[in-house]
């Protein structure tokens, strides 16, 4: 007895030091969304798994099961969109296969503009170019004259029209040429610029960068040091730049270290903020308010239909501030990416829009006027790099190019446009003005009987659509045949320019409804009795089983 009561209060004391530990794990678990998205290390092995393959020119027309009679209105509805591609889109077709011999990611966007299977067939008949010759207004000019109602937005740059970026780019580059491009030093523009950037931001002071993804590594690697922390956490399916800590997962050749990827708007991420003493720093896209804990949205991965967006100003707010008032609590810094989302929502972007105000904040995109910019804006006890009481313990973040005179001269004129009457007239009614906008194409696709519909944050859209289908994808070239220029991720992401008037909307909701009016006669929005997107899930992993076991030809 008395030997092995040493061992059993030793045993006792084990349980419960592990106890706290597994309490925390069990919680973290929780906190993660249940898709694959939420489970980097999963996604990953997952992705390893899938195998390459391909469907013949049958298979292609009727991977969904469709009756020989809509497989007739298939075959000649996709040869004459072949043919209008080819002779419309020649030039501009013709210099894209030249060249991406030599950029890759020209093949990389090409290779993943439709799900897999379907793509090599795509890419060898619908060829459309990714050169671009000029732009005016709200409209894009190819290499053969076509022009295109631009709804790519340049990635987001694009917030007011290429017009106005042009003149700030014209303009800044005079206002710095007399000192050209001299680095190291600082052009007198940049203290203007850090004046207006405090009174935007709230906060104290300003860092520049060259890219939005390297403002938010600086952030980030800021919060680190002066919590002395190394865990950040991300929300499932939010887009912070392809550096590795904050994009884990497919894409990512490194497994997660110290990022914890969580449920956004949910009880149980707060939980985990609240109790862990390693998290260093909270990551938020504002932009993930149109499609909470979804990567995305785009055309490659649309293999049916249960694709989903809508927004809700009232509950993203609220979650913001609960977010706001946990990482009060807890020491977190919360940092607010608005490298997409920033100065599009309204002139003090995403903390007006919302009304919520964070540690820090990373700008990129459009406030660089047009040309390459990141910024970080934060509190000064954040922002310091260095302590005072022990010298060798810094925080170093330099770049060669940060705060280039040229970039720095269009950002001034961009930030003092920002105060112009004209401008501030555009953010007047404006989510009014888009959810109209939004709600009249709904209606109109609504009342042609056709299956797809839009969801909006503002100037913002994605596309999704109401029944079951393996061909969703092809609408992103029925919308290009109609002069529509969308980015490479096709029918996920929609942005408008500001500068679109009444009379510009109208024509791009005209050719919408008429793309996919074409699109159906075609037959590709044909509905086997009985399918669901389940089972159309169902049956594209059978075909990978087939292929990966080897039970498939082809």
């Amino acid at each position: 007895m008395n030997e092995t009561l040493p061992m059993y209060v030793a045993g006792v004391a084990a349980v419960a030091a592990a106890f706290p530990r597994l309490k925390r794990r069990l919680e973290l678990s929780r906190a993660k969304h249940p898709s694959l998205t939420g489970h980097s290390r999963m996604a990953k092995r997952v992705a390893r798994l899938i195998p390459f393959y391909e469907y013949d020119e049958a298979r292609f027309f009727n991977a969904d099961g469709a009756p020989d009679e809509v497989v007739a209105l298939r075959r000649p509805g996709f040869a004459n969109l072949a043919e209008l591609f080819r002779t419309r889109f020649a030039r501009s077709a013709a210099l894209a296969g030249e060249a991406a011999e030599g950029i890759s990611d020209l093949q990389f966007t090409a290779s993943y503009r439709v799900p897999f299977q379907f793509s090599r067939y795509v890419r060898e008949r619908l060829k459309g170019g990714g050169f671009l010759q000029s732009s005016a207004g709200v409209k894009v000019t190819d290499l053969d004259g076509n022009e295109l109602y631009d709804l790519t937005g340049s990635y987001g740059v694009n917030v007011f029209g290429y017009d106005f970026y042009r003149s700030c780019i014209a303009e800044g580059s005079a206002r710095v040429a007399e000192l050209g491009p001299v680095l190291g030093a600082y052009h007198p523009v940049v203290a203007d610029n850090v004046r207006r950037l405090r009174a935007i931001s709230g906060l104290d002071e300003v860092s520049f960068h060259m890219s939005g993804t390297e403002a938010v590594m600086q952030a980030v690697r800021l919060a680190r040091y002066h919590t002395g922390r190394r865990n950040l956490v991300r929300f499932c399916g939010a887009y912070h730049g392809w550096w590795e800590d904050v994009q884990p997962g497919i894409g990512n050749p490194l497994p997660p270290r110290e990022t914890y990827t969580l449920k956004e708007m949910d009880a149980d991420s707060l939980k985990v903020l609240d109790t862990r003493k390693d998290i260093a720093c909270v990551l938020v896209n504002p932009l993930q308010a149109l499609h909470p804990n979804a990567g995305a949205p785009g055309d490659s991965s649309l293999v049916d239909s249960a694709r989903r967006a809508s927004f809700d100003r009232a509950a993203y707010t609220a979650w913001l501030k609960q977010l706001r008032e946990v990482c009060t609590r807890r020491g977190i810094v919360l940092i607010l990416d608005e490298v997409f989302v920033g100065f599009r929502l309204a002139p003090g972007g995403a903390q007006e829009y919302f009304g919520v105000r964070a540690d820090m904040v990373t700008y990129g995109k459009t406030l660089g006027g047009g040309l390459p910019v990141g910024v970080v804006c934060g509190r000064r006890d954040l922002m310091k790099r260095f302590r005072d009481d022990r010298p060798a313990d810094i925080c170093f973040a330099r770049g060669t190019f940060n705060a280039h005179p040229y970039v720095m001269g269009a950002m001034q004129v961009f930030l003092e446009r920002m105060e112009t009457p004209a401008v501030r007239d555009l953010y007047v009614g404006l989510d009014e003005i888009w959810n109209r906008r939004a709600a009249m194409l709904n209606a109109q696709l609504e009342g042609a009987g056709l299956p797809v519909r839009v969801a909006n944050l503002s100037s913002i859209w994605t596309v999704f659509y109401t029944q079951p289908s393996r061909y969703n994808w092809m609408l992103q070239h029925y919308l290009r045949a109609e002069g529509l220029a969308l980015s490479w991720v096709g029918t996920g992401r929609f942005i408008f320019s500001l500068n679109y008037d009444e009379a510009d909307f109208a024509a791009v909701a005209e050719r919408f409804v008429a793309a996919a009016q074409a699109m159906q006669r075609d037959g590709w929005w044909w509905e086997a009795p009985g399918v669901t997107n389940k089972l159309i899930r169902r049956g594209i992993l059978r075909e990978m089983l087939a292929h990966r076991l080897g039970f498939a030809t082809k």
